[in-house]
């Protein structure tokens, strides 16, 4: 088998990532932008520092999502899955265990706490942390008061 083979397998194995696909990640090194990434032990990708809610080392194994295959091979991943329903679903999710999990039955956050507010306790960022809110506010599930968001018991 000629080099051209190689390539030409290597094109079609591409086709069978979309967007969208749960994979396995590998970090590798931490750049400007975020982190460099391999993809199911085959594919380089990239992995944007506005993606990371979380601590990330070199070499650690983690499950990732394919964000976004540009024209020129390079794939963009996200730790979250893609798509509204999946996303919102998990951000649901995650705000009403944090208010589950609560003593209080409250957090003392809202949709005017600062980006970083919310990122350093939802580990989320704020636009997704907005639409879960307002997903549990339009099921009844919570209150929003000036200061905090209350569990509906």
């Amino acid at each position: 088998m000629d080099i051209q083979d190689g390539d030409e397998n290597s094109q079609e194995q591409e086709m069978y990532l979309k967007e969208g696909d749960k994979v396995n990640l590998v970090i590798e090194t931490e750049t400007s932008l975020g982190y460099t990434v391999l993809i199911n032990e085959e594919y380089d990708g990239l992995l944007f520092r506005s993606e990371v809610f979380q601590e990330l080392e070199e070499n650690m194994e983690i499950t990732g999502y394919i964000k976004n295959i540009r024209e020129d091979g390079k794939i963009d991943v996200s730790l979250r899955p893609q798509g509204f329903r999946n996303v919102i679903g998990s951000d649901v999710e995650k705000v009403l265990a944090k208010l589950k999990n609560s003593r209080e039955g409250f957090l003392l956050i809202t949709d005017k706490s600062s980006p970083d507010s919310i990122r350093f306790h939802m580990k989320m960022s704020k636009k997704a942390f907005k639409k879960a809110v307002g997903n549990l506010y339009k099921q009844k599930l919570i209150v929003i008061k000036e200061d905090r968001i209350v569990l509906v018991k």
